[in-house]
């Protein structure tokens, strides 16, 4: 549930999620559930060359068991909130 609450944190904020098939999308994360299932908004792929049948993609909803990645904006991130919820998931409490 680390993850989780943790993602649910950056509702509304830019992501880009890396797909085991080497995918790559950036958008809006607009929501997100325990089974870590994504579902962006404004969405774009990062390498149009590649998919260009993906160009037309605006919103899409990405199954938690396919993603490699997920690339956070760097300002996004809370260093001393993940030490101090990974210390307390450790301990099981």
């Amino acid at each position: 549930m680390l993850f989780f609450s943790y993602f649910k944190e950056l509702v509304g904020r830019e992501v880009t999620v890396e797909l085991k098939n080497d995918l790559a999308i950036r958008g809006t994360l607009h929501s997100v559930d325990q089974y870590l299932n994504i579902k962006l908004e404004n969405t774009r792929v990062v390498d149009q060359d590649k998919y260009p049948h993906m160009m037309s993609v605006r919103n899409c909803f990405i199954r938690g068991s396919v993603v490699r990645y997920v690339q956070l904006p760097p300002d996004g991130v809370d260093v001393e909130l993940l030490h101090d919820a990974t210390r307390r998931e450790a301990r099981g409490g």
